[in-house]
C-alpha cells in the first residue's frame, strides 16, 4: 500500500507542513508545529524540458527499447526529475518522424512512461547551418520548415505537449511558427543568428521561448550586435539556461537573471546519455562523444559542446552558487516554471498524486540527500 505521511518545510512558504496520503493520493495537507529537522524540505519534483538521454541511454538510438526508456526514467527520478520532454535532435526528416512515432508508441504502452514523458521537444532540423550556430547538429541535414512538416509532427504525437526549436531566419519559418501555434505546439527559437527585426517578427508570429541561451553560437561574436543582445532586448521571451557552470559562465548567468524577469527564466539540463553516468564515451545519435571528469561533453578532438552530463538536481544547487542566492528559488525555475509553461499541473493539493521531493541540506545549503516520492512511493 502506498500510504504514508511526512512533515517537512515547504519550499514555497518556508513553513512546516504535514502531508498525508492514502493509495498514492494526498488526503491531508496542513501547517504543523512538528519540527523533525531544520534541513528537511518538501519541494515539487523537477520538470526538464530538454532531455536527449540519461544514464547511458541515448534517446536517438535506433535500438532503443522500452526497458532502456524505463531505466532512463528511473535514473532521472533519482535525480529529482519526474517529468520531462523527451528531446530528439536533427536528423534526416523521415527518420526523425519515424523515431518520434516509435517512441510515442512505447510511451503509450506503459503507465510509468506516460507519467514521466510529459511530451516532446524537437530540436532541429530547422536550425542554422552556419558554423558555430549549428553547434553539434549536422549542418548538412538542416532544412527549411513548412506548415506541412509542422503538421506531420503534430500528427505523430496527437494531443501531446510538443515544443519545437527553430531558427527564424530560415525560409518559411514565420508561416511554420503560425501553423505550430495554431496546433498547440510551443515554439522556441535557437541555434540562430536571426536579425533583431526578424526576431521581432517571429515573436509576433507566436514564438515564445529561446532554447539554451548562451549556447548554439560561435565562440567569438560581434561585440556590438550579436544574438545575446538581440534576445535580451526582446521583452517577453522566456529563456532557457543550462545551469551547470559550463555551458554558461557565472557572469553571464547573473546578467541574464538581472535583465530577464524571474518568471521568464527556465532551467534545462540538455542532458544526453552521459548524464548520471561515469566519464567515458557515449553516443548522441550518429555522434560519438567523450565526457571527462570535468563532466564536459565534447566531440573527440573538438571544443564543441554536445549536450550535457548534468543531473537535474545538481543544476539547482549550481545555479544557486552562481547567483549567490537561495537554492529554493533556483528549484522553482526547474520545477514550477517549466511545468506551467507546458501546461502541466503543479503544486501539492488534496486529491492530487503524492508526488514530491524531500531535500535535506547541510548548514552550508548544499545538497545532503534527496528522496523522490511518486504516487506515494
Amino acid at each position: 500500500m502506498n500510504d504514508g505521511e511526512m512533515v517537512a518545510k515547504s519550499i514555497r512558504s518556508g513553513e512546516w507542513i504535514e502531508v498525508v496520503w492514502r493509495n498514492g493520493k494526498i488526503t491531508e495537507l496542513a501547517p504543523t508545529t512538528e519540527r523533525p529537522g531544520e534541513g528537511v524540505w518538501m519541494a515539487p519534483p523537477l520538470v526538464d524540458l530538454q532531455i536527449n538521454g540519461y544514464g547511458g541511454v541515448d534517446f536517438q538510438s535506433e535500438r532503443l527499447t522500452s526497458e532502456d526508456l524505463l531505466s532512463a526514467v528511473r535514473g532521472l527520478r533519482s535525480a529529482g526529475c519526474t517529468r520531462f520532454l523527451l528531446t530528439l535532435v536533427t536528423d534526416e526528416w523521415s527518420r526523425l518522424v519515424s523515431r518520434l512515432q516509435h517512441l510515442h508508441r512505447m510511451r503509450e504502452a506503459s503507465a510509468e512512461l506516460r507519467a514521466a514523458i510529459s511530451g516532446w521537444h524537437i530540436e532541429g532540423p530547422f536550425l542554422s547551418a552556419q558554423p558555430g550556430f549549428h553547434g553539434a547538429h549536422n549542418p548538412t541535414l538542416m532544412r527549411d520548415p513548412s506548415a506541412a512538416l509542422i503538421s506531420e509532427l503534430r500528427e505523430a504525437v496527437p494531443g501531446d505537449p510538443l515544443m519545437i526549436t527553430l531558427a527564424p531566419e530560415r525560409e518559411g519559418s514565420l508561416e511554420a511558427i503560425r501553423k505550430a501555434v495554431s496546433l498547440g505546439i510551443r515554439v522556441s527559437l535557437g541555434h540562430t543568428d536571426v536579425s533583431a527585426d526578424r526576431l521581432l517578427e517571429a515573436v509576433r508570429a507566436g514564438a515564445s521561448d529561446f532554447t539554451h541561451l548562451g549556447n548554439g553560437c560561435p565562440q567569438t561574436l560581434d561585440r556590438h550586435d550579436n544574438i545575446f543582445w538581440r534576445v535580451l532586448n526582446q521583452p517577453g521571451l522566456r529563456v532557457g539556461l543550462i545551469p551547470d557552470g559550463i555551458h554558461v559562465s557565472p557572469g553571464f548567468f547573473k546578467i541574464v537573471h538581472r535583465v530577464v524577469p524571474a518568471g521568464n527564466i527556465v532551467y534545462v539540463s540538455d542532458a544526453m546519455s552521459a548524464a548520471g553516468a561515469p566519464p567515458g564515451r557515449y553516443r548522441l545519435g550518429a555522434m560519438e562523444l567523450e565526457v571527462g571528469e570535468d563532466q564536459i561533453v565534447r566531440k573527440p578532438g573538438s571544443a564543441l559542446f554536445a549536450g550535457s552530463a548534468l543531473r537535474p538536481v545538481d543544476g539547482v544547487f549550481r545555479a544557486a552558487r552562481m547567483l549567490e542566492g537561495r537554492w529554493q528559488d533556483a528549484w522553482l525555475r526547474f520545477s514550477d516554471i517549466p511545468a506551467t509553461l507546458m501546461g502541466l499541473e503543479v503544486g501539492l493539493r488534496i486529491g492530487a498524486p503524492a508526488d514530491f521531493c524531500l531535500v535535506t541540506t547541510t548548514a552550508m545549503n548544499e545538497l545532503e540527500s534527496l528522496r523522490t516520492v511518486v504516487d506515494g512511493n
